[in-house]
This record gives structure tokens, sequence and C-alpha cells, in this order.
């Protein structure tokens, strides 16, 4: 027998709060974002120029497509953006390119499967699309309602970082 030497393997976290790694990551980048726009303005995030590239060597299996706890809330925050991103553009805010990218950073955190890919694009979608059969121009009420959606966002990323980490 020969020497072999030892192999340090990094341990695995227990497999129970894996599955809320994705809502963890999507929590903290939505957070932020859903601030007051006027706080936004104030703190332009700029993207970072060193970006990690990421390894790849194996790909998981694909988990199976069970609802977590915070889906129904995480659909609802996907509705909220998709409907914040037609009236935020209709108004012609600042901000308004931003929800869309917000929304694919949501669907690339937690959309660990095709089926809930396409579940959070279907939210988005129904919002986007029930404000663009109402509104054609920005009126008080388009604005009242991005007021409204933008703090049930708020209320809705507090209340999923608070319970489900973040």
């Amino acid at each position: 027998m020969g020497f072999r030497p030892l192999r340090h393997r990094a341990r695995a976290a227990p497999a129970r709060w894996d599955r809320f790694a994705p809502l963890a990551m999507a929590v903290a980048v939505l957070t932020p974002l859903l601030v007051s726009p006027l706080a936004q303005a104030q703190q332009r995030a700029k993207p970072s120029a060193k970006e990690a590239p990421k390894e790849q060597a194996k790909e998981p299996p694909a988990p199976a497509d069970v609802p977590a706890p915070y889906d129904r809330d995480l659909m609802r925050m996907a509705e909220v953006i998709g409907s914040l991103a037609f009236l935020r553009n209709l108004c012609a805010t600042p901000d308004a390119a931003e929800w869309p990218a917000r929304m694919k950073a949501l669907i690339e955190a937690e959309g660990i499967t095709p089926a809930r890919r396409d579940r959070l694009a279907g939210a988005y979608n129904r919002g986007y699309r029930s404000y663009a059969l109402t509104y054609r121009v920005c009126t008080p009420a388009a604005h009242e309602a991005a007021a409204r959606f933008l703090a049930e966002g708020e209320r809705l990323s507090h209340g999923l970082a608070g319970r489900f980490g973040g």
C-alpha cells in the first residue's frame, strides 16, 4: 500500500436550506431596488467591472418542481414587477428600463426548472398586460397605481426576506 494524500472536500449545506438559496439571492437583489424611486435616483448601483467567471464543471440534476412555501408571494412579486414595468415606462420615469432587468434577475435566481420560469414569466406578463389594456397615456391614476405597486413590492420583498432569509 502506497501513501495517498488526503483530499479536502467542501461540505454541502443541509438539503432543507438549499431550496431557499435562490430566494435569498432574489430577495437580496430586489429588496434594495424596490425602495422609493427618490432613493433609487440618489443611489444608482454601478455594475462591477470584475465579474468572477462561473465554473460549471458539473451541473446538478434539476430538482423536482415542488412549490416552495414562498411561491405565492414570489408570484405576486413578479406580477407587481410586470405592472411597474408597464406603468413606469408609460409615465417615462427614469427607472423605467430597470424593471424588466429586475424581473430577469428574479427569473435567473428563482427559475430553477423550466416550469417555474414559465410561471414567473407568466405572472410578470399578467401584471404587464393588465395595465396595458387599461392605460394608453400616463394619468394621475397611473402614477397612483405605480406608487401603490412600489409600496406593495417593498412590503413583499421585506416580508420574504424576513421570513425566508436574505
